[in-house]
């Protein structure tokens, strides 16, 4: 069987209940979520989902070999961007580091599980993947 986890912008953009039998959750979106809860009742239900999703073994988390991976991904990505803009990199715009290093943990967690990413965020996902082995869906495909 085939399985699937969702970047955060698509968990966002979308119902929960929309989400097919065989998805794994990542415990990095969920970080997000619960981060970014707009109030304490949804705090507590992220929390509550991931609980349950990590009982039945379907919660993605990352191990050592994930973060040092990620890691290596995101020198990898500012290097190119150097190399890019002939040997400065461009400053980037607040907030995009901390998002693009969630986006790296997600997917190099997701790859190690042989979980196909659904996102709307294509451009960086597409980024992250030429240096690492990663299936990836548009969430557009993916919830025709």
């Amino acid at each position: 069987m085939r399985y699937y986890t969702c970047d955060t912008s698509v968990i966002i953009s979308r119902k929960l209940s929309d989400l097919p039998d065989n998805f794994l959750f990542s415990s990095v979106v969920l970080l997000e979520l619960v981060a970014g809860a707009k109030d304490d009742s949804r705090r507590k239900y992220y929390v509550s989902l991931a609980n349950d999703y990590r009982k039945d073994n379907s919660l993605i988390v990352p191990d050592f070999d994930d973060w040092l991976l990620a890691g290596k991904v995101l020198y990898w990505l500012t290097h190119g961007r150097r190399r890019k803009a002939g040997g400065k990199a461009p400053r980037l715009r607040p907030g995009v580091a901390q998002r693009m290093a969630f986006d790296a943990l997600l997917a190099v967690s997701a790859r190690r599980w042989g979980t196909t990413v659904v996102t709307d965020n294509w451009d960086d996902f597409k980024a992250i993947q030429r240096y690492c082995n990663l299936k990836l869906i548009k969430g557009s495909d993916f919830f025709r």
